[in-house]
C-alpha cells in the first residue's frame, strides 16, 4: 500500500511538515510495510514558504523589515530556482503576522502591511520577475495601505499633507501620489479565503474581532475603511471591493489589486501545481490530509478540501485528522472519514502542547480502523 500524507499546518503547535511527520509515524505502527509520500501543503497563509521549498530548488533570503507595530525583525523569503523566470515567495506574516504580536498588542487601528512592501521591494530589487505572496495570518485590516506606502506612494489630507499610512487615519485621506510607487513585476496572491471586503462577511467584521477590534469599534472601522477605498477607487480608476478574496488578511488582497495590480489565485491550487501534488496523489491507495481546525470554513478553498477534490477526482479514499471539529455533517460529503487528535478533555493549550504525540496517536486509532474495516 502507498500513503500519500498532505496535510496543512496545525496552527500555533506544528508546521505542515512536523503535521505529515507525525501522522507517518501513526501509519507506519499499523501498516509498516506501507511505503509514504510526505506532501505538506498550504493555502496562502503561514506555511507558504515551507511549502514552496518542497517545490524544487530554491533560495532562502533574511531582510530587515518593520512588523505590524513597526518593530524591526527578520523576515523570510524565497527566490525560486528550477524554472526560467526568478519567482520570489513572499510569507507576509513573516512580517505582519498576529503570531509577532502578544494579545495586549493587538491593535488594528494602528497596525501595518509597511513590512510586507518592504519584502516585495526587497525581492524586486533581487531581480524577481514574478512574486507569489501568501497573506494569511495577519495582525492588520489596513487594505494594504501600509504595503502601498513602502512602495512608494503618498496619502494626502485636504490641504495636500502627507498622512501617516494607518487605519486610524482613513478618514483623513482626501487624495493619493502614486507617482514614486516602484515599478512591480507580475504579483499572484495566494488566497485562501472568498470574503469580500465589506459587510458581514468583510474583513472588519469577519477578522476584525480576531485581531483586536471590539464590538464597538467595528462600525467606526468600516466607515474608515470605505472612505479611503472611494478614495483609491476614484485614484486607480478600479473598484475591487467585491471580489472574493479581497477582504483576506484585512483587505491586503483588495490592496494588492489596486496599488500593485496583483491577480488573486487559490492559494492551494497555486501550491498543490508547484509541488505537482496531483501526480502523487493520483499514485496513491490511500490518501491523509488535515489542518489544526476543520469547518465550514474549510470549504473556501481550505488545503485538506483541496486534497479531498484531487483524491476524489482519481477515486482513492481520502481522511482527516483534525483538532478542532465543526459542522462535521458538511464536512463528511468531503472526507471517507475525519479522526479528532482528542482522546480525552483537554484544554486548547494542552492540546497545542502536546500536538505531535496526539496527532500521531490519532493516526495510529484511524490506522487501526482501516485495518480492521479491511478484514
Amino acid at each position: 500500500m502507498h500513503i500519500v500524507i498532505a496535510p496543512d499546518k496545525f496552527k500555533g503547535s506544528l508546521s505542515s511538515r512536523q503535521a505529515a511527520e507525525a501522522i507517518g509515524k501513526g501509519f507506519a505502527r499499523v501498516f509498516p510495510e506501507a511505503t509514504q509520500r510526505l506532501l505538506p501543503l498550504a493555502d496562502g497563509g503561514e506555511g507558504i514558504l515551507e511549502a514552496f521549498r518542497e517545490s524544487g530548488e530554491s533560495e532562502t533570503f533574511e531582510t530587515l523589515v518593520n512588523d505590524a507595530l513597526n518593530r524591526e525583525v527578520d523576515a523570510s523569503w524565497l527566490m525560486l530556482r528550477d524554472g526560467a523566470a526568478k519567482t520570489a515567495v513572499i510569507e507576509s506574516s513573516q512580517a505582519n503576522g498576529l503570531w509577532r504580536l502578544t494579545k495586549a498588542e493587538h491593535n488594528p487601528a494602528r497596525a501595518s502591511t509597511f513590512g510586507v512592501g518592504q519584502l516585495i521591494s526587497e525581492a524586486v530589487s533581487a531581480g524577481a520577475e514574478r512574486i507569489v505572496i501568501g497573506v494569511g495570518g495577519s495582525a492588520t485590516n489596513d487594505a494594504a495601505i501600509g504595503l502601498a506606502a513602502a512602495l512608494g506612494c503618498r496619502f494626502l489630507d485636504g490641504a495636500g499633507n502627507p498622512i501617516e499610512p494607518v487605519p486610524e487615519n482613513f478618514l483623513k485621506i482626501e487624495s493619493i501620489d502614486s507617482s514614486e510607487m516602484i515599478p512591480l513585476p507580475q504579483i499572484t496572491v495566494a488566497c485562501d479565503v472568498a470574503n469580500p471586503l465589506f459587510g458581514t462577511r468583510g474583513a472588519t467584521r469577519v477578522y476584525g474581532p480576531q485581531k483586536g477590534l471590539r464590538d464597538d469599534q467595528l462600525e467606526l472601522a468600516e466607515a474608515g475603511l470605505a472612505h479611503f477605498t472611494k478614495v483609491a477607487n476614484s485614484h486607480f480608476e478600479s473598484n475591487f471591493t467585491e471580489v472574493p478574496g479581497a477582504g483576506a488578511a484585512g483587505g491586503m488582497g483588495y490592496g494588492l489589486m489596486t496599488f500593485c495590480g496583483a491577480q488573486l489565485e487559490s492559494g492551494f491550487d497555486c501550491i498543490a501545481m508547484a509541488v505537482e501534488a496531483e501526480k502523487y496523489i493520483s499514485k496513491a491507495d490511500l490518501v491523509i490530509t488535515g489542518e489544526g481546525s476543520l469547518d465550514s470554513q474549510s470549504l473556501e478553498g481550505k488545503t485538506p478540501v483541496g486534497v479531498s477534490l484531487l483524491a476524489r477526482k482519481h477515486g482513492i479514499p481520502v481522511y482527516a485528522i483534525a483538532g478542532c471539529l465543526a459542522d462535521q455533517e458538511l464536512l463528511h460529503l468531503h472526507f471517507d472519514g475525519i479522526a479528532s487528535i482528542l482522546n480525552a478533555p483537554m484544554s486548547l493549550e494542552q492540546a497545542i502542547e502536546n500536538a505531535s504525540e496526539l496527532i500521531e496517536l490519532a493516526a495510529v486509532r484511524l490506522a487501526h480502523t482501516l485495518k480492521n474495516s479491511a478484514l
